[in-house]
């Protein structure tokens, strides 16, 4: 037993050994190598705009120590990149933006709110030039404020409108005898239709054709003013696909010079007086930001405005830079409201909803922060549902033409195995001491007096969600009700409608802010700051992640973002305030 004792003792004390010397290894690699990663911008530099490692506005911020240290420093939002492309348009040793192949995965409002500062840069006086092998549409539509565009030889682009494609399942779930029971209030709330019909509904086909028009036409719209060619042009080209090559694009002038990378590079250093056989000074976005960041100078302005990013799908707890989670949201208004030098705050909302009850939490806590100071919504790409939720009581709301928002509607999803339990010859027994004191069972048909109670609840949640956007933009029930019934609506219609009250980007929000504020010098002060723990961190460390890298290479990306969706369906727990559909436009 002693020699089992000395073994064992052994191992754990080389085990903690090793523990040791691997986070020694990481503290001593973060503290000396910290100072290698100094960026250094060069005279006569070129900005090379990738984009394929931001995704989000906001990075985030984190209180432990732990995570300061290990995390991923280098990480940077759009909104950062964004306010680093102004700072460059008086950097004397900046001359110009270059986008080179720029894959991205940001979101159409994110999109536009980048292409504007691209607009405002170019009207410097300094140049701003793009190439790609290839074009997609939402590509193509930011890289269009560049002048010239190059394309490749044997590249192609995609530019024919937009479409969406649904599948439907009730056939699927006959067969199968696996049922999801919905419960819903909305007759536009179509993330549950396909589980209840074979084809879309009227109203579903209207607003997804209303929804499309109205993003097409804000996106032909601005490449129409960049581009000097007609909407009505564009709409032709779209139509017979006539810019499917980069001769006809070229015909088209979608696109201004077709050649090889290597001439563009030439191109640029014409530009920069640089000879030929030289490599001209670059410096990438993701460093030049950085810099930007660490050295861009705060004013002595006492007062701040707070900027509140709430990104992702609504969920119960903390949450992070890709989901809202109750305890951050409402620790960062609460602290926004007690910061003395905190006027007015400004919450960015990039989220398709989710939870109905936490939702509901976090608006209840903006309804608390407005009484002490004002609160203005910038909305992104989405805010939708449990995203509008949260912002209909905020004192001014802004959004973009093509943001996506609206979907006030309410529902439940239950799935039922019964029918197919019984086929394979299973079946469920319950034994109960009250008539309804049975939990809801997959294994047996839904009960009609459960579906009633929960239908209860889900109108319950319907009328509050109505009758908060009502008390917030100052419209009747009878108003709200008539334009909800989980519609979704683009940035553009809910301003007509009345459920959104300025177009514009978070730049415009954060003015419209110190305006209300009645300040006119501040500085700005982002949150939330996450609490996340040492757990967190190792969850998110390569070992960790093989599971996920070895699905994605197996699946292909397409079928394992289809497989997380199935598997966020299985985890929505609770009555759901959530947009109807995911939208991904390339």
């Amino acid at each position: 037993m002693k020699f089992l004792g000395n073994v064992l003792a052994t191992i754990i004390g080389l085990f903690v050994f090793l523990m040791l010397f691997f986070f020694g290894i990481l503290m001593i690699a973060t503290i000396f190598g910290g100072e290698s990663e100094t960026v250094v911008v060069k005279n006569n530099s070129v900005i090379e705009l990738d984009l394929k490692n931001i995704q989000y506005d906001y990075a985030g911020k984190y209180k432990d120590p732990w995570i300061k240290i290990f995390s991923d420093k280098k990480s940077v939002g759009l909104t950062d990149v964004i306010n680093a492309i102004e700072e460059a348009k008086t950097d004397g040793d900046i001359k110009g933006i270059s986008i080179l192949n720029g894959e991205s995965s940001l979101g159409m409002a994110q999109s536009k709110a980048l292409r504007d500062e691209l607009e405002s840069f170019k009207k410097s006086g300094k140049f701003v030039m793009a190439y790609a092998n290839s074009y997609t549409q939402k590509e193509y539509y930011l890289n269009s404020v560049a002048s010239p565009i190059y394309i490749n030889p044997v590249g192609d682009m995609d530019f024919k409108g937009l479409s969406a494609e649904i599948l439907f399942f009730k056939d699927f779930q006959e067969k199968s005898g696996v049922k999801m029971e919905v419960i819903r209030h909305g007759k536009y709330k179509s993330a549950v239709e396909p589980f209840l019909e074979n084809e879309m509904s009227d109203a579903n086909r209207e607003q997804t054709t209303a929804l499309l028009n109205s993003i097409w036409s804000s996106v032909v719209t601005e490449i129409s003013k960049s581009r000097n060619v007609s909407v009505e042009k564009l709409n032709e080209i779209a139509n017979g696909l006539l810019a499917r090559t980069p001769e006809m694009a070229k015909a088209q002038h979608l696109v201004d010079i077709i050649a090889y990378e290597d001439v563009y590079h030439d191109a640029i250093r014409k530009l920069l007086k640089v000879e030929k056989e030289e490599e001209y000074n670059k410096v990438d976005i993701f460093d030049y930001t950085k810099k930007m960041m660490t050295t861009s100078d705060i004013n002595d302005a006492k007062e701040e405005i707070a900027i509140i990013y709430a990104q992702g799908e609504i969920q119960s707890g903390e949450g992070d830079v890709n989901t809202i989670g109750e305890g951050s949201m409402r620790r960062s208004l609460q602290e926004a409201r007690r910061n003395k030098n905190v006027k007015a705050i400004v919450l960015r909302i990039d989220s398709p909803g989710g939870n109905a009850l936490t939702s509901d939490l976090i608006w209840r806590e903006v309804e608390l922060t407005k009484k002490i100071k004002p609160i203005v919504v910038s909305m992104g790409n989405y805010a939708a549902s449990g995203g509008y939720y949260i912002a209909c009581n905020a004192n001014t709301i802004f959004a973009e033409n093509n943001t996506i928002t609206g979907s006030i509607g309410v529902f439940g999803i239950l799935p039922n195995f019964s029918k197919l339990t019984t086929k394979i010859g299973i079946n469920a027994q319950q034994v109960k001491t009250h008539d309804n004191s049975a939990r809801y069972s997959p294994f047996v048909p839904l009960d009609d007096k459960f579906k009633e109670v929960t239908l209860e609840g889900v109108e319950h949640i319907y009328k509050t969600f109505v009758t908060h956007v009502a008390e917030g933009r100052k419209m009747s029930f009878a108003q709200v009700d008539s334009i909800a019934q989980g519609r979704v609506w683009t940035g553009s219609e809910a301003l007509k409608i009345g459920l959104v009250d300025k177009i514009g980007g978070l730049n415009d929000a954060i003015k419209e802010a110190a305006t209300i504020a009645k300040i006119k010098k501040y500085n700005t002060r982002n949150y939330p700051e996450y609490e996340k723990d040492l757990d967190d961190l190792l969850a998110n460390l390569p070992f960790a992640q093989s599971k996920e890298s070895f699905i994605k290479q197996e699946l292909g990306e397409e079928n394992y973002k289809v497989l997380q969706g199935i598997k966020r369906m299985q985890s929505q727990k609770g009555v759901q305030t959530m947009m109807p559909f995911e939208m991904n436009i390339q």
